[in-house]
């Protein structure tokens, strides 16, 4: 009987989003389809991604469509803003005066993305010194189409830990051991308590095998004087002034 993927389950998969409209790739997985479709980021990580279903871990239309799907066919999935970047809000459109970015050594021109006062935004329009400025996704109000694959049904759990890892903290090189229900996590830079505890209680919730989760920070020592190597102490003792015992008699 084939195994159908559900809701909760950690699936690898591999997909293609493109612009309806215009049919052109916006995001994607796969690197040499990135290139060709020129978005490709050389500080991007591409390749498969694993998600669990559910949870939001990519758009809404997309992680609904995974649902029930079979492992190792190609789907296609349409949907509308609502299930993907949002509905175009008016309110987030605003006119502004040019003078406001000429200060800041900034030429505002149409397509240009900017930051202000903490949102990102797009300049669309730059008419008698004023500049309208759209802090909408840039991708707000548009249709998508994705092809996806799911790779593989994913079912050990520290597999499943790291995946969260790198989907909430960012992280993907995290020392990872379970022993009996205990997930020890060893990072190489310690995170707020508040948010390691909410990516434990979320690795508890959504792994059965895991009931608690410790985090550590992984520090490399730094070697002392005592870790000399052993010709090194032998020339310390051959001369009182540092330099190497001399060959003549």
């Amino acid at each position: 009987m084939v195994r159908l993927v559900k809701k909760g389950d950690f699936v690898e998969i591999e997909y293609t989003g493109r612009i309806k409209e215009e049919n052109t790739v916006f995001d994607t997985t796969d690197e040499k389809t990135a290139k060709e479709s020129s978005i490709y980021d050389p500080k991007a990580q591409y390749g498969p991604i694993i998600v669990c279903i559910g949870q939001s871990h990519v758009l809404k239309g997309l992680d609904e469509s995974l649902e029930n799907k079979d492992i190792g066919k190609e789907y296609k999935a349409e949907f509308g803003p609502e299930k993907g970047f949002g509905k175009k809000d008016a309110k987030l459109i605003r006119l502004v005066s040019t003078s406001k970015f000429t200060k800041q050594n900034i030429n505002p021109v149409p397509g240009l993305q900017i930051n202000m006062d903490g949102a990102i935004g797009t300049i669309r329009t730059v008419s008698g010194g004023r500049t309208l400025v759209d802090l909408n996704h840039p991708l707000s109000g548009r249709d998508l189409v994705y092809k996806f694959k799911i790779l593989r049904l994913v079912d050990d759990d520290s597999e499943k830990l790291k995946s969260l890892l790198k989907l909430n903290l960012g992280i993907d090189d995290a020392q990872v051991s379970l022993s009996e229900g205990t997930a020890s996590v060893a990072l190489k830079k310690s995170f707020p308590s508040h948010v390691e505890k909410i990516v434990a209680d979320m690795a508890k919730n959504l792994i059965p095998g895991i009931k608690a989760l410790k985090f550590s920070e992984n520090k490399k020592e730094k070697p002392t004087d005592a870790k000399q190597k052993p010709e090194e102490k032998s020339h310390e003792k051959g001369s009182s002034n540092g330099e190497k015992p001399s060959d003549k008699p």
